[in-house]
């Protein structure tokens, strides 16, 4: 076929489709004329939130921080976008977790569902986080009976992986790695692991003197037991240090039981009033020798040490309940930036 053959042949395949382009920008154009413009709107909207779900569901979804146990990293109120796809998004909200061969590593700041939580049903627990998703983390229905949210999803570091054992010592994290048999300081685990993380710690070492006073006496309570005068001053001044308004009426409360060196001691001294008791024993046990990860689990904490309810209350968490990786602050404009 010479030059010029095939010149012609391109000419009309050229004006062939340029017709057929032609007749179906004005067949979509008519009916665009005849489509009411409410569904067009409604449609138009459907579609946007369509996208918002699956980025959401899948690549990165928007949280809002609803306490302060990540202070100083992060804030109540600021506004993140977390990596879903990293370690495995869900098929769909709350179902079918896709595997990945990517899991949390040490340092990394994770989201994962809270062991604690109480849910309200597949539906409403299914509704509530597409809800969530769509308006970007603004309307959260699932609230308390004070209408606070029920942190379904709480935000904390990955201080320990699997083969670890991490106990506190007045407050400090120490980490014995896999195979060894001494602890670490975290200072030292963050030299060793090139962490760049700032943790906050309210209350001094000198001070968890008070609470382990306060843990005996809680223990006392317990075992129906009268507490001495210098017993009834430590509880005293373990509130003072907190800052609570709880008063002797309210001792056995979870005022109390919310802090781990207190928990330590009151088992502690559970344990040597029944020493028949296994699980005295067992949970002086965790807390005085430390928490051991196994395989497929990850002990996230708060960097607010003192102020953070995470895995030292309900234990390491499964790797299939955690949901992303926090990758940056988007709101307020003043707080933008990655998060490390």
């Amino acid at each position: 076929m010479t030059w010029s053959e095939w010149s012609i042949k391109l000419q009309k395949k050229t004006e062939t489709f340029l017709t057929w382009r032609k007749r179906r920008h004005l067949v979509k154009k008519e009916k665009q004329k005849r489509k009411n413009p409410v569904l067009d709107w409604a449609d138009a909207i459907i579609s946007a939130v369509f996208i918002v779900l699956l980025i959401n569901q899948f690549l990165l979804q928007a949280y809002m921080i609803p306490s302060q146990s990540m202070v100083p990293t992060l804030k109540i109120s600021d506004r993140i976008f977390v990596n879903k796809l990293i370690y495995g998004p869900e098929l769909l909200p709350g179902l079918f977790k896709i595997n990945s061969p990517r899991e949390p590593r040490r340092g990394e700041v994770i989201i994962f569902e809270n062991p604690s939580y109480i849910p309200m049903g597949p539906v409403k627990d299914i509704l509530q986080r597409v809800i969530y998703m769509i308006t970007l983390s603004l309307v959260d229905i699932d609230r308390d009976e004070y209408g606070r949210p029920k942190h379904h999803f709480l935000i904390k570091r990955a201080v320990a992986t699997a083969g670890d054992r991490i106990r506190m010592n007045k407050g400090e994290v120490e980490i014995m790695l896999p195979g060894q048999n001494y602890w670490h300081t975290e200072t030292e685990i963050k030299e060793l692991y090139n962490l760049q993380y700032t943790r906050r710690r309210i209350f001094s070492p000198e001070q968890y003197v008070y609470f382990e006073k306060a843990g005996e006496a809680l223990a006392l309570l317990d075992a129906g037991l009268t507490l001495a005068n210098d017993q009834k001053n430590a509880v005293n001044r373990y509130f003072y240090i907190t800052n609570s308004t709880a008063g002797p009426s309210s001792w056995s409360q979870k005022e109390l039981i919310d802090n781990a060196s207190v928990q330590e001691s009151r088992y502690a001294a559970l344990y040597a009033l029944k020493p028949y008791s296994r699980l005295f024993r067992e949970q002086w046990s965790i807390l005085e020798r430390g928490w051991y990860i196994p395989e497929g689990r990850i002990f996230p904490m708060g960097d607010n040490r003192d102020d953070s309810r995470d895995a030292r209350f309900f234990g390491p968490v499964r790797l299939e309940k955690v949901l992303g990786r926090a990758l940056f602050k988007y709101w307020p404009l003043s707080r933008l930036g990655i998060i490390r």
